[in-house]
């Protein structure tokens, strides 16, 4: 690993895993200085009676393997549990005005937060002050807030607050009166949330990880398991090793978890050159040409029922399905008929055969699961593209039967589960009137704002507060400078925080930083270890015991500070026992069952099961909680050829944002990407080679990447380097977050409003200094 000035690219050719894999989460204990400590936390990483790992949220099985973590997931505890600390010392030698300068790796490497801060206007710093003076000037700030004004205050919370200290946020909002409750899931699955509602009935994925053992065929779009996911390679390796199953992949880029696979825990892979080959058709469509390609899979597959039929073969199609269960066959398949091959091709970027091959696949499985990510939900049509993965499920059947479904991967650990205890700013996915029984308050019942509508209002100064149950929004958000310019002006910004990042260093008018407990240390409450709870990808309820030691004696836990808070804000309560709640979280849970009773059933008896327990899914018993009573097919609202993937302009080019797999979200733990074969930088631009040659361009050039849009706003990021690299003509990519102040507002999924991180049109010039 390497965070020097000299940048390296290498071409990395060796499979995900393997050697590699090792190597790095041995650097990445030494760098955090815990290779002893580390190793016992690992240990009990993602196992019963151990904790839930604080990077990806994929399921969690009932029996283990021995090292029940991934090479990100060792990266995020060693990062976690460094011996470094950002106390009040640190502080003291630092002004905030400096530290904006420093990098996302180098603020957080400075290591845990320690005692609460607060922002001293005199000297520029954070300060320290005492927990009971800080919750007491933070509920002063909010209660003066008039109560018809409180929309005018955001409760943001981030993937990897438990579902206890979620529920509490929650109920602390509304209680408050506003639904404000944006969250991650607004920056990246708010389109599967709002798609699968009208397809399936559902708001979440079908797929559970005994379905990965009876699958025939597994089929991945937009989906980096290398990076996002890794320890689904062992699901994904089983599969193709000991059933032979095929695995066909639609990504832009190559990316090596989905290439091909070495295990770090088989000694065979490790002392040979044995791997395991992924994907067995690997398709590189366009960028945005996601809904070409589907349109062209679920084509060929109806052309190829057309044919079966007319020699009487067996139907390629589940028409017996598709007569019971599903509505608005006919109009799809008008739809699909009038397509024009030439059409799909061009804006896909994928040729007829080879679609037509990937269809064949699909037709002779009998149970299809389909894996998405990120890359079909941040898009201008990210709602349509989820809609597109269901109507082509739908056609063989391959929802509601062993081995099938559709299977959203969820990036931050628990973005699912805050969801599911009420994290919404919406105020008909609510419990609303349970809480009013529960509670015996009115809750608000007006539209919240999500992460797009929280941005606009700091970016037009309509904002009074604005609290962040973790996370990195100001980092994570688009349209970085005019966001940035409004966060400035707010009145108040509290940070509830691990560690120092950019959301803290830029700051309100009054700026308070709450330093907390990390899930894998050992929460006491009142002397006695406390258990808190999670929910995976797959819809399982986990049990997460921390299990190291606190970075600070000073630190509180997440459900602790906002009972603090709530009793801060709202002054006596009698209708709440927050103080109960921050004593024993098992009465959080009781507090979560009687919201949310068929959900959350015998919650305290149950979720220590191994491997969790599952939430209701009506979809995997074919009962559909739509309008229609059934499974809807969706048709689209414009041909392929109006799906915009392809740009009018040559000059435009279709900019992709990726994560390295030395990162996680924001967290960037040094600036190598070694799958992608780029040490020492982020600040790159990759690019097809025929492209560099078309715009004038050369490969090591310096170049100027500005958002080609005509809107009043100029939008760019210099500095970056042109970098060949195997990726289709016409697009490019780039790093998150580094490049996400070239991503307009107003550039969201239609529907979902979920930032179209994923085709930004962009246009390319060298800087002056690079030029001839």
């Amino acid at each position: 690993m390497s965070n020097d000035d000299t940048p390296r690219f290498e071409p990395y050719e060796h499979p995900a895993g393997g050697w590699g894999s090792l190597k790095a989460v041995a650097a990445a204990l030494r760098q955090a200085r815990i290779p002893i400590a580390g190793a016992q936390a690992l240990a009990r990483q993602n196992k019963p009676g151990g904790f839930a790992c604080v990077s990806c949220a994929w399921a969690k099985p009932a029996q283990p393997h021995a090292a029940e973590f991934c090479e990100n997931g060792a990266k995020a505890t060693a990062w976690e549990l460094t011996d470094q600390r950002a106390g009040p010392a640190f502080f003291s030698s630092h002004t905030l005005t400096e530290l904006e300068t420093w990098s996302d790796h180098d603020l957080e490497a400075a290591g845990r937060l320690t005692v609460p801060m607060r922002w001293d206007a005199r000297t520029d710093r954070y300060v320290e002050t005492g927990w009971d003076e800080a919750f007491e000037a933070i509920g002063q700030a909010l209660r003066a807030v008039p109560p018809q004004a409180r929309d005018g205050v955001v409760f943001y919370a981030s993937g990897r607050a438990s579902l206890e200290a979620s529920y509490m946020y929650q109920l602390l909002a509304r209680r408050y009166g506003t639904n404000n409750l944006p969250d991650s899931s607004n920056m990246c699955h708010e389109s599967t949330s709002v798609a699968l509602p009208q397809t399936l009935g559902v708001p979440v994925g079908t797929v559970t990880l005994d379905d990965f053992e009876h699958t025939d065929a597994i089929f991945f779009f937009g989906q980096n398991v290398g990076v996002s996911s890794p320890r689904m390679l062992h699901q994904l390796q089983a599969a193709r090793r000991e059933r032979d199953i095929p695995i066909v992949t639609f990504n832009p880029l190559k990316e090596r978890g989905l290439v091909s696979f070495a295990n770090p825990q088989s000694p065979l892979q490790m002392l040979t050159p044995a791997t395991t080959d992924i994907s067995t058709q690997y398709h590189q469509l366009r960028i945005g040409g996601d809904i070409a390609a589907i349109t062209g899979l679920c084509l060929a597959l109806l052309q190829a029922d057309d044919e079966a039929r007319a020699r009487g073969e067996a139907r390629r199609i589940d028409t017996a399905f598709i007569a019971e269960h599903t509505h608005g066959f006919a109009a799809f398949e008008a739809y699909l008929r009038a397509c024009r091959w030439e059409d799909i091709e061009r804006e896909s970027g994928l040729a007829r055969a080879a679609l037509e091959s990937a269809a064949a696949v699909f037709a002779r499985a009998r149970s299809v699961i389909c894996v998405y990510g990120m890359g079909l939900t941040q898009h201008r049509h990210g709602v349509l593209n989820v809609q597109m993965v269901s109507n082509l499920l739908l056609m063989g059947g391959h929802v509601g039967r062993p081995g099938a479904g559709i299977c959203p991967v969820r990036g931050h650990s628990n973005v699912q589960g805050q969801r599911t205890v009420g994290i919404t700013e919406k105020p008909e996915l609510a419990p609303l009137d349970q809480l009013k029984k529960l509670y015996g308050f009115e809750p608000p019942r007006g539209k919240g704002l999500d992460t797009v509508g929280a941005c606009e209002a700091i970016r037009d100064g309509r904002l009074h507060a604005f609290i962040g149950l973790g996370g990195n929004f100001l980092r994570a958000v688009p349209e970085t400078a005019l966001v940035e310019a409004g966060w400035r002006r707010l009145p108040l910004t509290v940070q509830v925080a691990t560690k120092l990042n950019r959301s803290h260093v830029v700051h309100g008018q009054a700026a308070y930083l709450l330093p907390c407990l990390g899930r894998i240390e050992i929460d006491r409450q009142r002397g006695v270890p406390q258990t808190v709870s999670v929910e995976d990808s797959t819809g399982f309820m986990h049990a997460s015991d921390g299990v190291a030691e606190p970075a600070a004696a000073t630190l509180r836990s997440e459900p602790a500070i906002v009972a603090a808070l709530a009793q801060a804000v709202l002054g006596p309560d009698p209708g709440v026992p927050w103080a109960e709640w921050s004593a024993d979280y098992a009465k959080v849970r009781d507090a979560i069952e009687a919201t949310w009773p068929d959900v959350f059933r015998a919650f305290n008896e149950r979720f220590r099961t191994p491997g969790g327990f599952h939430r209701p899914i009506p979809a995997r018993q074919r009962e559909w909680k739509t309008p229609t009573g059934k499974a809807n097919f969706i048709v689209p609202d414009r041909p392929p050829a109006d799906a915009g993937a392809q740009p009018s302009d040559p000059a435009v080019l279709r900019l992709m944002t990726v994560r390295s797999d030395d990162q996680f979200n924001t967290t960037v733990y040094t600036l190598d990407d070694r799958f992608r074969g780029i040490y020492g930088t982020r600040r790159v631009l990759l690019m097809n080679r025929a492209d560099i040659e078309r715009l004038g361009l050369a490969e090591g050039m310096q170049v100027v990447a500005e958002t080609a849009v005509d809107d009043g706003v100029r939008r760019e990021v210099g500095g970056l380097r042109v970098t060949p690299f195997d990726i289709p003509p016409g697009c490019a990519a780039g790093y998150y977050p580094e490049c996400n102040p070239l991503l307009p507002l107003w550039h969201h999924a239609e529907g979902s409003h979920v930032p179209a991180a994923k085709s930004i049109p962009i246009r390319v010039r060298p800087l002056p200094a690079s030029l001839p």
